[in-house]
């Protein structure tokens, strides 16, 4: 997503991408310099999605990984778009031959992945996500889940740390499938790695 949203900002809005630590607003700045307003950059990323969705491609080896998992797992795709954006999701996944659940939310996944493990009733879960936010609510809400940070693309992964509260980060999509395997076939439930957790749920 991150390459072509770069691209839809250049053309339509002539506003420069470049990624700063995963922070968005921090990553685009006006043609004279100037940074755009985190109101803003929520502005443009609704309006980037669903009707901008076509421009999206995959990234390398994703679509090889997750369909050798799901020769061992119940795959669900838990994305923070709106509600509103889940059947385009659907549509665009399956365009290059993904066919698993989809599910919106917005805000912290830990909730719904704790719903999810409820749900499915599995002692394995393994959850994967780029934004550190995501895994330390997780880690809150389901700490026996097994937490992957993964950022696929290049030009962001460099400049974002690995998220705290993940057991391990992995950009390769080849090495991450070899690493969510391993996890089921272990069939244990997750160690806290060494971050104590505090204050308010996300």
């Amino acid at each position: 997503m991150v390459r072509h949203f770069g691209v839809w900002l250049r053309e339509h809005h002539d506003i420069d991408f470049s990624p700063d630590g995963g922070d968005f607003a921090n990553s685009m700045k006006h043609a004279d310099g100037r940074p755009v307003e985190r109101e803003t950059m929520w502005g443009m990323l609704d309006a980037f999605f669903p009707g901008e969705m076509d421009r999206q491609t995959l990234v390398p080896g994703a679509a090889e990984a997750l369909a050798a998992l799901s020769e061992q797992a119940d795959i669900v795709v838990l994305t923070n778009l709106g509600d509103h954006c889940r059947d385009d999701r659907i549509t665009q996944l399956a365009r290059h031959g993904i066919h698993h659940r989809v599910e919106t939310n917005q805000g912290g996944k830990g909730g719904p992945v704790a719903k999810l493990v409820a749900e499915h009733g599995n002692p394995v879960t393994v959850f994967v996500d780029d934004l550190a936010t995501h895994h330390e609510s997780v880690a809150r809400h389901a700490p026996q889940v097994h937490r992957l940070h993964l950022i696929a693309e290049p030009r962001m992964a460099p400049s974002v740390p690995p998220a705290p509260f993940a057991h391990a980060r992995i950009d390769d999509w080849a090495e991450a499938q070899r690493w969510i395997a391993a996890r089921f076939d272990a069939n244990q439930p997750a160690q806290e790695p060494n971050t104590p957790i505090e204050g308010v749920s996300p």
